[in-house]
């Protein structure tokens, strides 16, 4: 490899959702950094097949009462 092109590749901590934690080396961060993840292959629906829902500050609740009336015929 050319010298002085190429990113630092060092050690990083990754944190699962369930508290695996395993070591692997990166370009992203600093060296001893530790990356907890919210989403992994254990938690997330295209990996474990449940879909899963998490209304965070109410978006759900604003989707529906913006969209509530959409696509209903009234007779």
């Amino acid at each position: 490899m050319k010298t002085g092109i190429h990113p630092d590749y060092h050690y990083v901590t990754i944190i699962l959702t369930d508290g695996t934690e395993y070591r692997t080396r990166t370009c992203a961060g600093k060296p001893g950094d530790v990356m907890r993840l919210d989403i992994d292959p254990k938690s997330h629906p295209a990996w474990t097949g449940v879909q899963r829902v998490m209304d965070t500050g109410g978006q759900i609740a604003k989707f529906n009462k913006k969209f509530a009336g959409l696509g209903v015929k009234k007779g």
